[in-house]
């Protein structure tokens, strides 16, 4: 009889247990949309019963086009109608409406112009950010709408008045390259972007905004260099996925790859800039996934394919110029470090290594540049003025030059049948 009595209790919890996970409420408190030139990002903020698992369904309608995302016990706890047209023309989308399915389950529509690729997944809790579901869209078409405008960084963050900036050694003006160039690449790498802000300062200065401007001002000098053009693998409030950085680098046939960051840390005393390359570690891992992936082994590694090379073979071409690839990085990194050194205090007086993922082109020299640590006061300072983002633009400009004089460009031939790698446009 007791035995009875303890299965019922035992029964009658998880009763109610089952009954706290099915009647777990979902609120969406905030909807972020982030337009980019390869697609939109749709962030929806939740704050679920418990953190519970969002339980939810995204799929598509026709006549009219629609992207019509379900989400199970959800209640919609903010505006939708505060996106403007504007926004929307950025998009695959036209708006967004909301109805209640079944009296407790959300139901969000997008109505569309055109046919989507979509999907949808969630994201944990990180940084200043709770649990958030994300909707990924892009248009099946290849004709863009009307580019999205960056935020300009000014606006984004509080005034402030200009710090002073040192002025130890001065900045020289970019050095005339005494080897003539013909369409040399350099991809500059804004880092974070969109629903990824990076590190902020003490007043709020994000990480994203700054070193965006600080890209924008390198690519006015470069496309100014003769022979010498900037690609920018980020140019608005955008995030682009860490191995995607590279894939766009590869496909603008970069001949140089510069990531820009501003570094933080816990004790605002840190302080200073510093450069990296690529660790031998990391290097080995991409080594092993380009020879495992076909994809990569398609792709062309120094103008040479290779997929119809055996695995001895392809071994062997691929660590000749990952070899090239990290003597060409650590020239080009320690050119910037020492220009940095005219002018700013250096974290780390030599380049160090990472196995970071944007820096992990087998031919592309690669480098990292740590700004600054935006953590530190001084240093959010001299990062949010225009005339010190100058400076580093300028610095890193010089490095590039002093490497070119090292590593002379390649020439870059018009395409033929002999010759696989496609000219640059």
């Amino acid at each position: 009889m007791r035995l009875k009595k303890i299965s019922l209790f035992s029964l009658l919890i998880c009763w109610l247990l089952a009954s706290q996970v099915v009647m777990a409420k979902t609120d969406i408190t905030d909807i972020r949309v982030w337009p980019s030139p390869d697609g939109t990002r749709v962030v929806f903020d939740l704050n679920a019963t418990d953190n519970q698992p969002v339980a939810y369904k995204i799929f598509t309608l026709d006549n009219p086009k629609r992207l019509v995302l379900d989400i199970n016990n959800a209640v919609l706890k903010t505006r939708i109608d505060h996106f403007d047209a504007v926004t929307w023309l950025q998009t695959p989308m036209i708006n967004l409406r909301s109805g209640v399915r079944d009296k407790e389950h959300l139901r969000l529509v997008f109505d569309l112009h055109t046919d989507v690729y979509s999907k949808a997944f969630t994201l944990a809790p990180s940084g200043s950010y709770g649990q958030r579901l994300v909707i990924e869209v892009a248009s099946q078409t290849s004709k863009p709408r009307t580019p999205a405008t960056a935020p300009n960084i000014a606006l984004l963050d509080k005034p402030v008045a200009p710090a002073a900036i040192p002025t130890s050694k001065p900045v020289t003006t970019p050095t005339i390259r005494q080897v003539a160039l013909t369409n040399f690449t350099v991809a500059i790498d804004a880092g974070h972007g969109g629903e990824d802000p990076g590190a902020s300062g003490p007043t709020g200065i994000r990480e994203k905004n700054v070193v965006l401007a600080i890209s924008r001002e390198l690519k006015t000098l470069i496309d100014k260099q003769p022979g010498m053009r900037a690609y920018m693998v980020r140019d608005g409030d955008y995030y682009v996925g860490l191995r995607q950085r590279m894939v766009k680098a590869r496909k603008a046939q970069a001949d140089l790859f510069i990531s820009i960051h501003a570094d933080a840390f816990h004790r605002p005393s840190a302080h200073g800039a510093s450069v990296f390359t690529l660790s031998d570690r990391g290097a080995s891992s991409e080594a092993a996934r380009w020879l495992a992936e076909q994809e990569n082994r398609a792709d062309l590694v120094g103008g040479v394919s290779l997929d119809d090379k055996d695995n001895m073979l392809a071994s062997v071409l691929l660590d000749l110029s990952q070899t090239a690839s990290s003597e060409a990085s650590y020239t080009l990194g320690k050119a910037v470090l020492t220009n940095l050194g005219y002018f700013a205090h250096l974290h780390k007086p030599t380049v160090q290594q990472a196995g970071f993922m944007v820096l992990k082109s087998p031919d592309i020299p690669s480098i990292l540049v740590e700004t600054g640590f935006i953590s530190n006061p001084q240093g959010e300072r001299d990062l949010r003025h225009p005339a010190y983002q100058k400076k580093i633009a300028s610095a890193i400009l010089n490095g590039i030059n002093a490497y070119l004089k090292k590593h002379p460009a390649p020439t870059h031939s018009p395409p033929s049948l002999n010759n696989p790698v496609v000219a640059k446009q």
